[in-house]
């Protein structure tokens, strides 16, 4: 295999220790993970199978493609999105995963098709998936063997009243349709306090080093670290410019390095000027423009760094949201292909 000079340092510790913390903020309800989109961009089989070995028990993915790549690990994955008439095949005959039903059309399906197990998704306002509480009282899903009743917050990183109306039109649901559980935090949701924890939570990006609510602050660990090579060392005459559009000028001689690393890996134009990389505990902020592979930083405080030496790039989650203007989410999605995933 020929090695990226592109990688994200992923620790382990981390993402095991943020469930861990999750968990416990779940109170007597379960905590389970939320998988999906590879693993937020980390790799959805490393994810879950560490996560399954420190004790989690349910996971959740978008897609039955998704599902199917952690077919081997032994656990049960809930398909968010449900189950088209192109994906019946699969999924009546895959045992560990199951539909979490979304329309009146899917409940349908699944019940002619004879399906076993699912979940139900019910919309409480967020005008998005599910069935309505309406659907559910009146016995659409009756008979058939539910799982798990989730619904899903639209605003609960937010002190909104519409948090506690969803959670009260979906506690109203209690003991209809026969399912054995009801879930409706995520992970902004889990610090509402125990009257959204129901009996399952369902965290995503705090899992991955997420700070969605001020209850998160010092207890969620960043989990992942972009890391670059060095493709070449330059010195910039004073008045020479670097990049496209000649953004960035040296005002006296500075020591430049590029870097493999650019707009196509995720790392986005946003960061022109505002990124910062470090050797160490040494500082080397981005200058000139972010391009599609490359990136440009002063290293005139590294002068002990070479070609093909790697740097770490700042990439906290709030932190970096904050600088960019980009969501967490997007942070951690959006990172590339072209990265080696390392686990430490």
């Amino acid at each position: 295999m020929i090695s990226a000079p592109l990688r994200l340092a992923l620790d382990g510790d981390a993402l095991v220790a943020n469930w861990r913390t999750l968990d416990a903020m779940s109170g007597a309800a379960a905590c389970g993970a939320a998988v999906k989109a590879n693993g937020y961009g980390l790799g959805a089989r490393d994810v879950a199978a560490r996560l399954a070995a420190a004790g989690c028990r349910d996971f959740f993915v978008a897609t039955w493609g998704e599902a199917a790549a952690l077919s081997e690990l032994g656990v049960s994955v809930s398909v968010l999105h449900g189950v088209r008439e192109e994906d019946l095949p699969f999924a009546l005959s895959a045992g560990f995963a199951r539909p979490v039903l979304n329309t009146v059309q899917q409940v349908r399906r699944w019940r002619e098709a004879g399906g076993g197990p699912c979940d139900v998704m019910v919309d409480t306002g967020m005008n998005r998936l599910g069935v309505t509480p309406e659907d559910v009282a009146s016995g659409l899903i009756d008979g058939l063997n539910v799982d798990t009743l989730m619904s899903h917050l639209a605003s609960a990183d937010e002190d909104v009243p519409a948090n506690a109306a969803q959670r009260a039109r979906f506690a109203a649901l209690a003991g209809q349709g026969g399912a054995r559980r009801m879930s409706l935090a995520n992970s902004a949701g889990i610090p509402l306090g125990a009257d959204y924890a129901f009996d399952l939570t369902r965290p995503g990006i705090a899992l991955y080093g997420g700070v969605q609510a001020q209850a998160f602050a010092g207890r969620i660990r960043q989990v992942v670290t972009p890391q670059a090579q060095l493709l070449q060392r330059r010195l910039v005459p004073a008045g020479q410019a670097v990049g496209y559009n000649a953004t960035w000028t040296a005002s006296v001689p500075t020591e430049v390095a590029i870097i493999n690393l650019g707009y196509a890996d995720g790392y986005l134009r946003c960061f022109s000027g505002r990124g910062m990389a470090r050797a160490g505990d040494l500082a080397l902020p981005v200058i000139g423009r972010v391009s599609m592979d490359l990136v440009a930083i002063d290293v005139s405080a590294a002068p002990d760094l070479a070609e093909g030496d790697w740097v770490s790039i700042d990439y906290a989650l709030p932190q970096t949201a904050a600088l960019s203007g980009l969501s967490q989410y997007e942070l951690l999605t959006g990172l590339g292909a072209r990265f080696d995933r390392i686990w430490r």
